[in-house]
């Protein structure tokens, strides 16, 4: 467990990498103190590269100390660029003439190198005394890592001072705000949806820098879908064309320069193409298990429903919704065609019927009249158990139960006897299967006494249907 002092320690140090204000200047240049007069010119660094025993009156603690930081330099009607502010502590010796003071981008391999003499009359009055030493004239990258070294000339062995130091990048807000290179541009787009084809122009961007696009799925970051292009620098047209395969209302287009940690822009145009979230059902009959997996995150209310014959409304199942942003599952479910799946968001309600077309086995119930009886039966190209009842339809979609239950298989009938006073217009027989979770009751309606010889099923067109989506659960 991290303490309360640690916490704060860790929160002052993100607020320090994060917020830091960058000192300016107007003009890069070098300074020495004491009065000391020392002027600066570049250097390749190759022939104060190789040391030599220092003379034994020479200390090797003459260099003191160096600390590094960065500067902004900001001049009226140009780009701001960040400098390294190197400060040092020399202690005078007549066997020392100056200082060279280099800095190696280990990004880029590339170095630069700077030689600071000093005025030898001046220095010899003041020998042993230490001077410091502040130069700001080397041009950095916004995120650089760099090795800075500082060496006597001549350069004498172990007399040397090193140092590691990481240049602020974009998430400084210092820098981002005023470095050109943190400027992630802007997007002009172009979506043809026949091509599935997102054309892109980017504009306000760095132009001396390649810049990369792509597109992206939205979740807790953006997910790659491999749609990716580079505008390279010394290209005038700036615009590229991404192939995407869905519309979908998390598919983002991204755009950042060719730099390490530079700012990253998103423009997601598709939030309220919802549509294509509820394609994904999918059925496994192996499992006899239906689900979904969204797509984009989406907050949603899924449900499986009763498609009613009627007026094409979908009644709910009791006991079937579920409030989740990931992968649905429903286990044991029926294959009928008039089972379906209900997604509800603010924007409204969507249902899909995965069973609809005819490519999963589906069920039949019938009626015939027998004597005083009604004999139902059912079929099925699978092997399955019903329940069945007879109910009285207080509503369009409710039916309540006035008699027993009866239990029937696949190739097998059950025979109902029908009183008078169970004779009439709201009077249903409702069946069921029993051997999944989440079943269809299908309903006959409008039951007549006496009526011999008539066969009624649960799809002829000639009789008044009405069906309530219930979880086998429910009717237990």
């Amino acid at each position: 467990m991290i303490s309360i002092h640690g916490q704060i320690l860790l929160i002052m140090l993100f607020w320090n990498s994060d917020c830091q204000i960058i000192p300016r200047i107007e003009e890069c240049g070098l300074s020495c103190s004491q009065g000391i007069h020392c002027k600066s010119k570049p250097s390749s660094g190759i022939f104060n590269s190789f040391c030599h025993d220092a003379p034994a009156s020479l200390s090797s603690m003459v260099l003191k100390s160096m600390k590094i930081s960065t500067v902004m330099k900001c001049v009226q009607g140009s780009p701001c660029s960040l400098h390294l502010n190197i400060k040092g502590t020399l202690s005078l010796d007549e066997n020392i003439r100056g200082l060279e003071i280099c800095s190696f981008s280990l990004d880029t391999q590339q170095s630069q190198c700077t030689n600071i003499r000093f005025t030898r009359k001046k220095s010899k009055l003041l020998n042993g005394k230490k001077v410091q030493i502040q130069f700001n004239c080397i041009e950095v990258n916004v995120a650089q890592h760099i090795y800075v070294t500082m060496k006597t000339v001549p350069n004498y062995c172990e007399v040397k001072l090193s140092q590691e130091y990481y240049v602020e990048d974009c998430r400084n807000s210092d820098v981002g705000k005023y470095i050109p290179s943190c400027s992630a541009g802007k997007f002009d787009y172009n979506v043809d949806r026949t091509r599935k084809i997102i054309s892109v122009n980017v504009s306000s961007f760095l132009g001396d820098q390649d810049y990369y696009i792509r597109l992206c799925h939205k979740w807790f970051t953006c997910e790659d879908t491999g749609a990716f292009a580079v505008i390279k620098r010394k290209e005038s047209f700036k615009s590229v064309s991404l192939k995407y395969s869905q519309l979908l209302p998390c598919l983002c287009i991204e755009g950042w320069l060719a730099i390490p940690d530079a700012r990253r822009i998103q423009l997601c145009p598709f939030e309220n193409d919802t549509k294509a979230l509820w394609d994904n059902v999918v059925y496994n009959p192996a499992t006899q298990t239906l689900a979904w997996e969204p797509a984009c995150p989406v907050l949603v209310m899924v449900n499986l429903c009763r498609l009613m014959k009627s007026n094409d409304h979908c009644e709910d199942i009791q006991n079937s919704f579920k409030n989740s942003s990931e992968k649905v599952k429903y286990s044991r479910v029926d294959t009928h065609p008039r089972l379906c799946m209900k997604f509800t968001t603010k924007q409204g309600s969507w249902v899909k019927c995965p069973f609809a077309h005819g490519e999963f086995p589906a069920w039949k119930m019938k009626a015939a009249a027998v004597a005083e009886q009604i004999q139902v039966f059912f079929t099925s190209q699978t092997k399955a158990q019903f329940s069945v009842l007879v109910c009285n339809r207080t509503q369009l979609a409710s039916c309540e139960s006035i008699g027993m239950r009866h239990s029937v298989s696949v190739g097998d009938s059950v025979s109902i006897a029908l009183s008078q006073e169970m004779c009439g217009t709201t009077i249903c027989i409702q069946g069921w299967r029993t051997d999944v979770d989440y079943s269809v009751p299908l309903q006959i309606c409008d039951i007549h006494c006496g009526f011999r010889g008539q066969t009624y099923g649960d799809g002829n067109p000639a009789k008044v249907m009405t069906h309530r989506m219930k979880s086998v659960h429910s009717l237990h």
